[in-house]
Formats: structure tokens, sequence, C-alpha cells
């Protein structure tokens, strides 16, 4: 497909995966909405891209404000044709090691939000017919990682809901992509949080040894051009680990032609 002319909406855009994603997808012609906690780093990759776009600030976790943010993105141009769950922050903590709070926040922005987010934009989508919603797991949403249980449980649950929604709207018109990046040069390690909910504030050398934010989000796009619907960015050791995890073909074809079948109407039929 092309990009010229679409709308992209990304969460998380001030920089690393999300400011890279937005400079690919304006490269190619997208408006770009930029959402993200602070104005001024948005308002920065705004200026940076060559395109009309739209700056909507809030905290993911402020579900009015993400319904309002919905209400101005969906307003806006011709409305959203590409939604990009990419809000998110790691941990870097031995289970034993880790308050419970630390879990509940990391599960609240990494998943609970994101799923707010695509629920509040769903109608917007269907009622068109058209559409794709992105969902930035991670390597560690296919293998569970030590030192991240609590992002790993986020990152596995997103790939969950986001693998049932795309059975749903198979036939909807309406795309779902995962994308499972593994080590990408970003500032995820800095901004990781400790056991007790600090923030870790150093990176470590795979990360910084890590793929280009700009190499990623170009095989992003690519891969969404071609419609895959699990998308693996790693390299070496975790392109391994995330390919002998792969979800195949198969599995989201059988899923899809259930709800061809009828099979959610048999299933609310027996309610």
């Amino acid at each position: 497909m092309s990009f010229e002319g679409k709308t992209a909406w990304i969460t998380g855009a001030s920089s690393g995966i999300g400011a890279a994603l937005a400079q690919e997808w304006a490269s190619r012609g997208a408006n770009i909405i930029l959402s993200g906690r602070d104005e001024g780093r948005l308002s920065a990759v705004a200026d940076r891209l060559d395109t009309e776009t739209l700056t909507l600030p809030f905290d993911v976790r402020d579900e009015e404000a993400m319904r309002q943010a919905t209400d101005t993105a969906t307003g806006w141009k011709d409305g959203v044709d590409i939604f990009v769950a990419n809000a998110g922050i790691s941990q870097r903590s031995p289970a034993v090691d880790t308050d419970m709070q630390v879990y509940r926040d990391i599960i609240d922005i990494d998943l609970t939000s994101q799923i707010a987010a695509s629920q509040a934009l769903l109608p917007h989508m269907t009622g068109r017919g058209s559409g794709k919603l992105l969902f930035i797991s991670s390597i560690a949403g296919k293998v569970g990682v030590p030192m991240r249980t609590a992002y790993c449980a986020a990152k596995h649950g997103l790939i969950g809901y986001a693998d049932a929604l795309r059975g749903e709207l198979s036939q909807s018109g309406v795309d779902v992509h995962v994308i499972c990046p593994g080590s990408v040069a970003t500032d995820v390690s800095r901004n990781a949080l400790n056991g007790d909910g600090t923030k870790r504030g150093r990176s470590d050398k795979v990360i910084d040894n890590g793929i280009a934010p700009d190499d990623a989000a170009r095989r992003i796009v690519d891969a969404v051009e071609l419609n895959q619907r699990e998308i693996i960015v790693a390299e070496g050791m975790e392109e391994a680990m995330g390919e002998m995890r792969r979800t195949p073909d198969q599995l989201f074809d059988q899923v899809s032609g259930m709800v061809a079948a009828g099979y959610m109407e048999k299933m609310q039929a027996e309610e």
C-alpha cells in the first residue's frame, strides 16, 4: 500500500522507535500525529518532519486525556489510518527484589493503557472499514527474559490482546500488526525501572550496540507495507529466539477462517 496522504498516530513519539517511525512515515508522504508526555520534545520531533503534523501530548495512563486526544486525532485530516501503540517502559531487576508497585506501573503503562487507547480508536476504524493497528511488543514478549519479569508479562499480554483482536477484526478491513524488536539503540535501558521503582539511569552495551532506530523503523514500515502480521526486528541471538517463538501464519489464517465461518456469532448465541 502507499502511505501518501495517510495519517499515522504514534504514541511514545518523543524519542527512540516512536520518533524514528514518525520520520520514516513522513518520508513516505504520511501526515503524522505525535503523542507523548513531553510537549517540547514532541514539538522538536515535529520540526524535523517534512509533512503536516499534529502534537497531542498526554500521559497514556490518563484515560480522559487519551479519549480527548482520540477525538481530536480522528477529527484531523480524514481520520486516523495507522495507530502505533508504542508508549512503554522497561525494567532491570530480579523478581525477588521487585516491588509489586513496579509490576502494577509497568503493566499499566505497557499493557492496560495500550489496550485502552486501542479500544477508544476501534469504533473509528471499524466504522470506516479500514486502518492499521500496530502494537510495539518485544522479543521479551515472545521469550521470558531474566530481570524483566514485569516487562515480559506486559509485552506477552500485549501480543495476546493483539492476536485475539486480529482474529475478531479479520473481516472488518482493519489490520493488526505485532512488532517484536530486539535491542534497539534507544534510552529504553536508561529509563527502565529498578526493583524499587526508581529510574535505572544508565544504559548497557547490548542496547547501545543495538539496531539504529532509523533502521528499525524502516524495517517495520517495509513489513507493514507488505501486510506482515508478526514483525520481528532483531539480530543475532535475539533474532533466533524470536524466530523460534514466531507464530505461524497458518495459525493466524486458521483463526481468521473461524471468524469468517461465523465463530463469533455462534459463541454469542450460546451465551
